[in-house]
């Protein structure tokens, strides 16, 4: 089947790209553009590891047509950053100071589901919390950690938005020297970087 020539819209740059029309978003991001956080998991949208935001939803790329994508705001984990510093975001600090990351396989679909939550801007309990990560699976954490590192993000925005927030009692909270943390700073950056698809 030919080619078609589309633009979508990705991490801020519109980009140009050449699909069939039966080609899933995931094929293209990271086929195509490189974008090599996204993760081929399951393959029929179950795992959460090939999430993207789209317009600030997540969606499981590889179910999702790159023909449908156009004219939509696309990011991944490459397009995150502190709009006032462009730091890393609260979500990824707080994932790394909750050592929310094990692997590092299903991280950047966990980043960018908790991105989406965050974005919400409600004072979501644990329990919500945890309903509304049931679509990304993690086979290290136990997820409390994520939890408990997407409980801490909220609380950065609700401070941000004057509104009264608490962080529900855990045990998972590390104090981590400032060298550790440079140095799991990394590791979180090269493991959503990080090709291991074929591992």
């Amino acid at each position: 089947m030919s080619k078609k020539i589309i633009t979508l819209h990705v991490n801020g740059k519109d980009r140009e790209v050449a699909v069939d029309e039966r080609e899933s978003l995931y094929e293209t991001l990271r086929n195509e553009l490189r974008l090599t956080s996204i993760k081929k998991g399951c393959e029929v949208g179950e795992c959460g590891a090939c999430s993207v935001l789209l317009n600030g939803k997540c969606v499981d790329s590889c179910i999702y047509l790159t023909v449908w994508a156009q004219g939509k705001d696309i990011v991944t984990v490459e397009g995150l950053k502190d709009e006032t510093n462009g730091d890393i975001t609260d979500v990824q600090k707080e994932f790394i100071k909750q050592a929310a990351v094990q692997c590092g396989f299903c991280t950047p679909g966990f980043i960018l589901k908790a991105v989406e939550i965050v974005g919400a801007n409600k004072p979501y309990t644990r329990d919500e919390i945890k309903e509304l990560i049931t679509g990304n699976l993690c086979r290290c954490t136990g997820y409390m950690n994520i939890v408990t590192a997407i409980e801490h993000a909220i609380k950065h925005n609700m401070d941000k938005l004057g509104i009264p927030y608490e962080v529900a009692p855990s045990t998972t909270s590390f104090d981590i020297p400032d060298a550790e943390k440079e140095k799991m700073l990394k590791d979180v950056l090269a493991m959503q970087n990080n090709d291991v698809t074929k591992a």
